[in-house]
């Protein structure tokens, strides 16, 4: 199991003994994906979270309409999972699919359970996880409510090259709430 990346992760903010990393990774299952596979479809219990090693993964919901709508992506060194639907045992809210071929490493809720319970410096460092991604999601909120969309693309781009360059225009017009053809004008006036 490819296991240096997650261990840096989380070693920026907790410190772990050698026997606590050798317990956190036993929880984990490592999972090679295809791209446009699914880890999950709205509806469906949500039961891990990921971790990215490798690839591009994308949060998406689609609703009524047939409209889908891009949560986030996740590239690596970064998590990924529904976490309300997560936390709280519900059904599913979003789709996650696999962008780029990528390898995760998965863990369950209920393994993260048993990690809060053996080694409570993982409370600390999923607090700080679930703090940052909702910092994240209320700036870009924020964002979408307030900025013109050619801005929006502009910080998406200097924000995230490495995820611009390698997805389809189509998914980043999702997440920046504009439509395919808006965002190509966008960016025909900006060549």
């Amino acid at each position: 199991m490819k296991s240096d990346l997650i261990l840096s992760n989380i070693c920026q903010y907790i410190s772990l003994s050698p026997m606590e990393k050798e317990y956190f990774l036993s929880l984990l299952e490592e999972g090679n994906l295809h791209k446009k596979e699914f880890l999950l479809s709205q509806g469906e219990s949500c039961k891990h979270i990921y971790f990215v090693n490798s690839g591009i993964l994308r949060a998406f919901h689609i609703n009524q309409e047939g409209k889908d709508s891009t949560v986030m992506f996740a590239v690596k060194d970064w998590w990924i999972t529904d976490m309300h639907c997560f936390l709280n045992v519900v059904p599913s809210m979003v789709n996650i699919q696999v962008v780029a071929p990528s390898s995760v490493l998965k863990l369950s809720k209920e393994n993260l359970d048993k990690l809060y319970d053996e080694i409570p410096e993982f409370n600390r460092f999923f607090r700080i996880l679930m703090q940052n991604a909702y910092c994240r999601e209320q700036l870009r909120t924020i964002q979408n409510l307030s900025l013109p969309a050619l801005e929006r693309y502009e910080r998406f781009i200097k924000k995230y090259p490495h995820i611009a360059n390698a997805v389809p225009l189509k998914q980043i017009a999702s997440y920046l709430g504009i439509t395919p053809e808006f965002l190509s004008a966008i960016r025909a006036k900006k060549d």
